[in-house]
């Protein structure tokens, strides 16, 4: 299962609307966001150390010369969608999920974690428990943001993600 035309663009809408919740969070004005470097795939672009069977989303780092004003991060995220996944849980989820606000949680989290890389208030390499608290850290932070949404679907998603569930990896 890969993700269709009108997926795509509820990723999209989802993304610029992380970018505006994330922005709010963390005091980033717009110019000020765009400096955190990152794109978003979906499976069908993606290199086999792209892809991850364990989450709905794989961060991939990559470095590139910055020729640009200064304090620019020399680091580029990939927001790597695992397609299958995400529509494997939805069909599970039944009327519970929707994608847009799936999508949404994904993004808003996955986002959170290039801020905190680029500022250097969690380590990219990090392993055993330190992934785990930032981890935690991540997930803390997404339900903040995310917490005033009227949406009900958000609301939902806070609760199955919360980690009593912690179906992220399911």
């Amino acid at each position: 299962m890969m993700f269709q035309g009108h997926h795509i663009e509820v990723a999209s809408n989802a993304f610029s609307l992380a970018e505006s919740l994330i922005g709010k969070r963390f005091r980033l004005r717009w110019e000020e966001m765009k400096r955190h470097h990152y794109d978003v795939k979906t499976l069908i672009h993606l290199t086999e150390k792209e892809r991850s069977q364990h989450a709905f989303a794989h961060l991939c780092r990559y470095q590139y010369e910055a020729h640009s004003e200064a304090g620019a991060s020399s680091h580029f995220y990939r927001v790597c969608l695992q397609d299958d996944r995400i529509l494997e849980a939805l069909a599970r989820a039944g009327n519970c999920l929707n994608l847009a606000s799936l999508l949404l949680y994904i993004a808003t989290h996955e986002l959170v974690h290039v801020i905190r890389f680029n500022r250097y208030e969690a380590d990219f390499d990090a392993n055993g428990e330190e992934k785990d608290r930032e981890e935690e850290r991540v997930h803390t932070i997404t339900h903040e943001i995310l917490r005033y949404s009227p949406c009900n679907e958000l609301r939902l998603m806070r609760d199955y993600f919360s980690p009593r569930y912690n179906l992220m990896n399911a």
